[in-house]
């Protein structure tokens, strides 16, 4: 077939006819619109958490307001996420990325309307804003959902948890770019305009290339044996399979509780380190150096992984030493000139964090298997936005203004700052709590590398048995 590369990965004999496992190159040009799609989503979402106070100054609004342009995302892809796993798992892989590539770029173009004189609403302008990150907070679900599925129908078996590891990860390097580029962008206010603007080509040019290149929801021939059973389990079915399976529901529940804490710490940093003298490009290294070490860690893990298949071992060893960097940055972050350390437990919290999270996505369709990627990945999902906007709210609860310190460098016009102490000491203890349950309580089997086992042992068998077989 045109695109499938030379080679067949396996052969298996079915109806007396010889059937193929075979892998394309355009695969890698899905994978490439997946990653864009993820990292244009992930800097729509954090475009405005690096420069909150100048944000808020512009628009004149509450930090609190400049908040839920980030709390939004969790809100609505809530509900939204069933609705991804059941597109994803039902009307296929095609639908679900075009469908996201829209929503993104069409969300992505309403926040300019916030800064057109022409359409201005005056003081509401801030609707404007609101409106586009819920339109990009729908796209978000199916973007997400979208690598373990993309990994599971296009890719073979030796490679599905690196082309996960690859589209998963470029959701944080888009969280990079927003932490490096919002500051670089708006050293004042006024500039703000030219941000929107900028974070609006990469949602263009993904929309065109998901629109244009994508024709296929799936491989003429599938790659592995998993991929021919990829979408297996009808949306419901697999839904009530997943709630009776205790080790995926302790898998949601602690990595649905990691997200939410990655979520939290990448959306309040600026104001969390603000208080505390360190400028906004000091807290967008502090993200960069965050996730960038988090892409290294993820790329790593992901090539060990694949040729190990240790899983669990891999995933609970960094879930604890992310706790340990989440004590350290809580204890760090609470002094002043302290700029050397808290770059050195930034970066050793993304390590290991962001690290755990593609493998722990294919560790769920691995203790999941044979539901659909979509709905175990999707579920996950879910949870982690429950949890991340129980958390954010929690951990705003938690601040105490101090209005009367003048060494703050946020650019607040009242309420002056606030002491993220208890918050950040709360978010630490929750992520050292949540390791330790993981540790101790999660265990399970690979049921889908097994049923691949078993399925190139039949092949063997079959194979032996027709060799052996005298000719009439």
């Amino acid at each position: 077939m045109e695109g499938a590369e030379a080679t067949s990965l396996l052969g298996a004999r079915g109806l007396g006819q010889l059937a193929q496992f075979k892998t394309y190159r355009r695969r890698w040009f899905l994978l490439a619109v997946v990653c864009l799609l993820n990292c244009s989503n992930a800097m729509l979402w954090l475009t405005f958490a690096p420069v909150a106070d100048k944000t808020a100054a512009y628009f004149h609004i509450s930090l609190e307001m400049v908040n839920w342009l980030s709390i939004v995302y969790l809100l609505i892809s809530i509900p939204f996420g069933l609705v991804a796993t059941w597109v994803l798992d039902s009307v296929g892989l095609r639908c679900a990325v075009i469908l996201s590539a829209w929503l993104n770029m069409t969300g992505s173009i309403i926040r300019i309307f916030s800064v057109l004189k022409f359409l201005s609403l005056g003081s509401q302008n801030y609707w404007y804003l609101f409106i586009g990150q819920c339109l990009c907070a729908l796209a978000q679900p199916l973007v997400i959902f979208s690598p373990t599925k993309l990994a599971a129908l296009w890719f073979p078996d030796h490679q599905r948890a690196t082309a996960n590891t690859i589209a998963s990860m470029s959701n944080p390097l888009g969280i990079l770019i927003a932490n490096v580029l919002s500051p670089a962008l708006v050293p004042e206010g006024k500039h703000i305009p030219l941000m929107l603007g900028v974070y609006a080509i990469p949602t263009v040019t993904a929309c065109a290339l998901a629109t244009v290149g994508i024709h296929e929801k799936v491989p003429p021939t599938p790659p592995s044996a998993s991929a021919t059973n990829s979408t297996s389990q009808p949306f419901l079915t697999g839904l009530k399979m997943l709630l009776r399976n205790k080790p995926y529901l302790i898998l949601a529940v602690c990595f649905g509780g990691g997200i939410g804490m990655f979520t939290c710490f990448s959306a309040l940093l600026e104001q969390i380190l603000c208080e505390k003298e360190y400028s906004n490009e000091f807290a967008g290294l502090n993200g960069a150096l965050f996730t960038v070490c988090g892409l290294l860690g993820a790329f790593l893990l992901g090539l060990y992984v694949d040729r190990t298949r240790k899983f669990i071992e891999s995933t609970k060893i960094c879930f604890c030493l992310s706790a340990l960097a989440s004590i350290m940055f809580a204890v760090t972050s609470r002094f002043r000139h302290q700029a050397v350390m808290l770059a050195i437990t930034s970066s050793l919290f993304g390590l290991f964090g962001f690290a755990n999270y593609p493998v722990a996505m294919e560790l769920a369709v691995e203790c999941s298997y044979p539901v659909g990627e979509g709905t175990s990945t999707g579920l996950i999902f879910v949870a982690s936005q429950i949890e991340g906007v129980i958390l954010m709210i929690l951990l705003q609860a938690l601040t105490v203004h101090v209005s009367e310190d003048t060494s703050s460098t946020c650019a607040l016009d009242q309420d002056g700052a606030l002491d993220w102490t208890n918050s950040v000491l709360v978010l630490a203890g929750l992520c050292s709590a949540v390791a330790c349950f993981y540790v101790i309580f999660f265990h399970t089997d690979y049921k889908r590398l097994h049923a691949e086992t078993n399925s190139d042992d039949l092949v063997k068998a079959e194979d032996a048995a027709t060799a052996d077989t005298p000719e009439a």
